[in-house]
């Protein structure tokens, strides 16, 4: 920081170029924003979190300036940041066209050039109004205060519940070229926009997420500080399309969506089965060995049970339409029985309660840890299904524990070294955690400040002696209690949030759960819910992309393939697979009628980690040749050497890609 007089701007404060806004007082500002030597401020850098955010943001404003210079009738909608790049909603006549969106990106060209300066600029509701008059969309955001979370997906960027602002992009000569309702910050002008952006696809959305809104022309963008950092983003989505789950899930004849079934309803084919099997055995096992119980629960339920659960209320729209049953007639067709709703469970939590709840407990019952790998189903809009990720019908490894306020942070670290430890024997390691608080606006939590307090101290210490990464978010607990959250990042750099670890005192409540403490009183007791893959789909989904399809040997569909190099030597390599299948390994001899070039190049497209060739020399000395996926070759390995070095990288679930990889 310079030798400064005060009152002064972020501009003389911070002179390099590199800072594009301010945080003062803990909020972040415009660069332009005054402060006086009582304030705390400090730079907010291009490449922070929050400055990219702001970049992008800004670019999303170039972004809708250069689309009504173009099509001057466009409505705009929102345009907020997003992970890796931002946004605009638009109301247009006609979709835009791969034409348009070239034009756009001219002349979005031309306002970084023209380094139009953003001015903030404060207004009353009534003087917004009059100013944007013709945007219909911004109209509906100001009437709703913006500060409302039904709002818009995204609307916090345009209005929020404090002042309104408009900000204002200023030419050189001081004429206002373009404005747009926002709450800012951004970046000082359009030329620090830079060089560091594209224009990444067309997309249509509903006006507020609802389908029952006007359908909009959503354009999606990437921002980066420089050019090279966005080369180097395009590289990563080049290497991420390559190993799409749908993709590779189809190459590899994995599973698949059929259209006799329906939307975001998969069904999995032997070789993804015998991964999906793997995982699941191997979960089972590791959970058993953990005191957790297997419990089976149906797929559908009477309505009185989401009722009580409040499922129906606050989660009605994501389940499916009920399903009337149980009425009766008389031979005149006169209803002699009511009948009743029934539901497809969109969570399991409800009936692991009744679980809980079949007979009496007592403090030494607890902890209670059931698990289940439930099937559950939820009515996403058709827009937003993508392959595994995203689907109607999905399966949860639930886990929810049943315990006492003093076991809380006990079991509660057990839960969480579990889960490491489990996502660890599926290869993956790079993990932070994000612990989800309650705020200060307290008419929006349920519970005792007494259980907010130990138990989000709880969590807290729970996640900060993990030595992990931890990131405090006030206000966005679940209602009823604090969470954590685990991300890993997978092979290329991206993050995944996996499994969830929820406090919950609202459904022991509203289920009159209960146990006898050593008092011989009755107490309520915590319930935790715990997701480790989230769902299994989706975790099969992040796998299959994280490894790009070549699977360590333990998950592999199938581990090893024998290569004869001509038929005669094909019986050979029968007594070799053989003797690996009596040791449980996923193993079988390639007799088709190929040339043996074309059976290596068949199993290496397929990603088989383990391939055994075998000609004359190794009949003539009882050994065999390992090939691995990259082409890399061990010949001459002893029989029973082989046999031994298979096994061992299926128990170690070792990763074998090349030769040193299997040394």
């Amino acid at each position: 920081m310079t030798d400064v007089s005060y009152p002064v701007d972020g501009f003389a404060l911070f002179p390099d170029r590199s800072v594009v806004a301010l945080r003062v007082n803990g909020e972040l500002k415009d660069l332009a924003t005054v402060v006086s030597d009582t304030d705390t401020v400090e730079p907010v850098y291009v490449d922070s979190p929050e400055g990219l955010s702001i970049l992008r943001h800004s670019t999303a404003h170039v972004l809708a300036q250069a689309v009504q210079r173009i099509k001057p009738q466009a409505n705009l909608g929102i345009g907020p940041p997003i992970e890796n790049g931002f946004y605009y909603d638009f109301g247009v006549d006609e979709p835009f066209t791969p034409e348009d969106v070239k034009a756009i990106k001219k002349e979005m060209e031309r306002i970084v050039r023209e380094n139009q300066r953003f001015v903030r600029r404060v207004v009353t509701e009534d003087e917004a109004r009059a100013e944007l008059v013709d945007e219909p969309f911004k109209l509906e955001l100001i009437d709703l205060k913006g500060g409302s979370k039904d709002a818009a997906e995204g609307a916090s960027v345009e209005v929020g519940a404090g002042e309104l602002t408009i900000y204002d992009n200023v030419s050189r000569d001081g004429e206002t070229v373009w404005k747009d309702l926002c709450r800012g910050p951004h970046v000082p002008g359009t030329r620090m926009v830079g060089n560091g952006w594209d224009l990444t696809r067309i997309a249509g959305a509903y006006w507020r997420g609802s389908e029952k809104n006007p359908q909009l022309q959503r354009i999606y963008g990437t921002a980066w500080p420089t050019k090279d950092e966005l080369r180097a983003y395009q590289q990563r989505l080049e290497e991420a399309a390559k190993r799409d789950h749908r993709k590779l899930g189809k190459e590899l004849d994995l599973f698949s969506f059929p259209d006799e079934i329906g939307s975001g309803l998969s069904v999995w084919h032997p070789k993804g089965g015998v991964i999906r099997g793997e995982m699941e055995q191997h979960a089972r096992r590791r959970h058993i060995e953990g005191g957790y119980t297997y419990v089976y629960t149906p797929h559908i339920s009477k309505e009185d049970l989401f009722l009580q659960s409040n499922h129906l209320v606050t989660y009605r729209e994501g389940m499916f339409p009920p399903i009337r049953m149980d009425e009766e007639r008389d031979a005149d067709g006169h209803i002699t029985k009511q009948g009743q709703d029934y539901y497809l469970k969109p969570m399991n939590c409800p009936m692991h309660i009744l679980i809980y709840k079949e007979r009496a407990r007592s403090y030494r019952d607890l902890p209670m840890r059931l698990a289940e790998n439930g099937t559950v189903y939820r009515n996403e809009l058709s827009g937003a299904l993508h392959g595994l990720t995203r689907v109607r019908g999905f399966t949860q490894d639930d886990s929810h524990l049943f315990v006492t306020p003093d076991q809380l942070e006990t079991e509660t670290t057990r839960v969480l070294e579990f889960v490491l430890s489990m996502l660890r024997d599926f290869g993956l390691t790079d993990f932070e955690l994000e612990l989800s608080m309650r705020d200060d606006e307290k008419d929006k939590w349920i519970g005792s400040e007494e259980f907010w307090e130990y138990s989000t101290n709880a969590l807290r210490n729970v996640a900060h002696s993990s030595g992990l990464k931890v990131t405090e978010v006030p206000g966005e607990a679940a209602f009823y209690g604090p969470k954590i959250d685990l991300k890993t990042r997978d092979a290329i750099g991206r993050t995944w949030q996996l499994s969830t670890v929820q406090v919950d005192v609202n459904l022991p409540e509203r289920f009159d759960l209960e146990y006898t403490g050593p008092d011989g009183e009755k107490h309520r007791p915590i319930m935790i819910h715990r997701a480790l893959f989230g769902s299994i789909e989706r975790f099969f989904a992040i796998l299959l992309e994280h490894y790009a399809g070549a699977f360590p040997v333990w998950l592999a569909p199938v581990q090893v393939v024998g290569i004869p190099v001509a038929a005669d030597f094909g019986d050979y390599l029968d007594g070799i697979i053989d003797q690996l299948r009596l040791q449980g390994v996923r193993a079988e001899v390639d007799h088709s009628d190929d040339r043996m070039q074309k059976k290596i190049r068949t199993h290496t497209t397929q990603k088989v980690p383990l391939q055994l060739i075998a000609g004359e020399q190794d009949r003539s000395a009882g050994t065999v040749s390992f090939r691995f996926r990259d082409g890399t070759q061990t010949n001459g390995v002893p029989v029973d050497d082989a046999i031994a070095l298979v096994l061992r990288a299926i128990a170690e679930r070792t990763l074998i890609n090349t030769a040193e990889d299997l040394a």
